[in-house]
């Protein structure tokens, strides 16, 4: 009989070395972030930042034709490349060392549903979050049948009750019941699911769950801000890149949300938290 699924707390992260010697730009890899059109890429820019803080080689924003200009002129270590139609993405992603991918975080539902195919079919380590998740809720299983063994879904509970509905109640019960929703979810998504709130879970199609607890000593009430998510999108998006496998790249980048949050204190914006990092890293002897 098999053994049953064990849930893991994760209160302290062991982080290896960041760097080595002779190490170029590409060991890390290159992180493409998909944005919005005009005035509404400050999301993916949130995401983009903290997939560089976070340790990839490279991050590129890919951006469409209105929106040259606004991301070109508030970006500098962040690269553009304009991406209007699925086409310009398929034509992007023939760069084979664009190895993890970002969508969702200001990018509209109709953007989604035009440029979510074409990422999953690229086969690439993809973290799909708000928009990209929100174009599906009303079919979720067309969502399902795309995604692969290398997507990290991160729904907030709204979005992982549109998602999965018949878990919907499960998922805001206690710890142990929410951990089997999220398993359930991880199951039928065939991919990591990260349920975000104050008790973040991250489970695997095969039953593994992490639980990170952003409560008691850990309480970081302030994460409870406008482009929270986004960020925390990115540091997976960057972990990603950095050749992590998708579960300890979500559990370790929960984790590190956290660390920031409660390393800058009351007063953080979304902002701050990639700023936080290096500090954080330091703590950590890395």
């Amino acid at each position: 009989m098999s053994r049953p699924a064990r849930l893991i707390t994760q209160n302290s992260l062991p982080i290896a070395e960041l760097g080595k010697l002779r190490d170029h730009k590409f060991t890390y890899g290159h992180a493409l972030v998909v944005s919005g059109g005009a005035g509404k890429t400050g999301a993916a820019r949130l995401a983009a930042r903290g997939a560089l803080r976070i340790g990839a080689g490279l991050v590129s924003l890919a951006v469409p034709d209105e929106a040259m200009i606004e991301v070109a002129s508030q970006v500098t270590s962040i690269m553009v490349v304009n991406v209007q139609t699925a086409d310009d993405l398929r034509d992007v992603l023939a760069d084979e060392r664009i190895n993890a991918l970002c969508l969702g975080p200001g990018l509209g539902p109709e953007r989604a549903r035009r440029l979510v195919p074409v990422a999953l079919a690229a086969g690439r380590s993809t973290v799909l979050d708000a928009d990209a998740l929100g174009a599906y809720e009303a079919e979720p299983a067309a969502l399902f049948a795309q995604l692969h063994a290398k997507c990290v879904v991160t729904p907030h509970a709204g979005e992982f009750g549109r998602l999965f509905p018949d878990l919907r109640e499960a998922a805001g019960a206690q710890k142990g019941s929410r951990a089997d929703a999220v398993r359930a979810a991880a199951a039928r998504a065939g991919c990591v699911v990260v349920l975000k709130g104050a008790d973040t879970l991250v489970a695997t199609p095969d039953g593994r769950c992490s639980l990170n607890s952003a409560a008691g000593a850990r309480a970081a009430p302030w994460l409870a801000t406008a482009g929270s998510g986004d960020v925390l999108a990115g540091f997976i998006t960057g972990l990603l890149a950095r050749g992590m496998c998708p579960f300890e790249a979500a559990k370790t980048a929960v984790w590190l949300h956290v660390e920031c949050a409660l390393g800058y204190g009351a007063g953080l914006i979304a902002e701050d938290l990639p700023e936080a990092l290096p500090n954080v890293f330091k703590a950590l002897r890395v």
